[in-house]
């Protein structure tokens, strides 16, 4: 028997694939990924996903906060969100309902990346799959984390329109702190390098899988969706 939180994913995954947003967004999605993929096969005849692995984090600041900023934002616009605190769900499976609905979609996305792959392996590239894997993982866990910081963002406000700014805000935090390194006191460095996603990703996607880059991901993810569980609790008190 299904629990209440795989049936609330149920249900918002249905209302995804029920829209035509979602399909929308996947196409954006594939279609930008395949002109990057496409555009070194072309250009100078070299079928690899190195390039693809480091565009893809960027398509995904815009992405992502598309999926997410309906996720309970919406609810309140459409009144639906009094209903949905009535019922027998704790904030937290909320939450984790509306967190797995969007990773899914996110996952659904990367999978259709693999025709990519599919392709270097047709055109007979060198392969390393080992570092093709990590990439996969690596976009996972970026994936995962803009997925948090969505809901997140989604369960501050009623604006849909708000939440995706804030969401891009907060991602776009995170990504750009490892190009303004030259611009930190030398004693913080090690501080703000730690802190920038890209700097972990990277590390993941050469292929080198180290506990302390997994460790940074799920922190990351279950701090902001301990954040959005507080916010849900507010409306108690309100």
């Amino acid at each position: 028997m299904m629990n209440k939180t795989a049936i609330l994913v149920k249900n918002e995954l249905r209302n995804h694939f029920n829209s035509a947003s979602a399909y929308v967004v996947l196409v954006v999605f594939l279609l930008i990924t395949g002109w990057f993929f496409a555009s070194p096969l072309f250009i100078v005849g070299q079928a690899e996903l190195r390039s693809l692995f480091s565009t893809i984090p960027w398509i995904f600041l815009l992405f992502i906060p598309a999926i997410t900023m309906g996720s309970i934002a919406k609810e309140k616009t459409a009144g639906t969100f009094e209903t949905l605190a009535t019922l027998p769900l704790k904030d937290s499976q909320i939450v984790m309902g509306k967190y797995w609905a969007a990773l899914i979609l996110t996952f659904v996305g990367i999978l259709f990346t693999l025709i990519h792959f599919a392709t270097i392996v047709i055109l007979g590239s060198n392969i390393d799959y080992g570092a093709i894997l990590c990439g996969y993982i690596g976009l996972i866990l970026i994936g995962g984390v803009y997925a948090a910081i969505g809901v997140f963002s989604s369960s501050l406000t009623n604006n849909q329109i708000i939440a995706f700014i804030v969401s891009f805000l907060f991602i776009f935090f995170f990504v750009i702190l490892e190009f303004i390194l030259i611009f930190i006191p030398a004693p913080l460095v090690e501080i703000f390098q730690y802190l920038s996603i890209g700097y972990h990703f990277s590390n993941i996607a050469r292929g080198v899988i180290d506990t302390r880059n997994i460790i940074y991901f799920l922190s990351l993810i279950i701090f902001f969706l301990r954040l959005a569980v507080i916010s849900m609790e507010t409306r108690k008190w309100k």
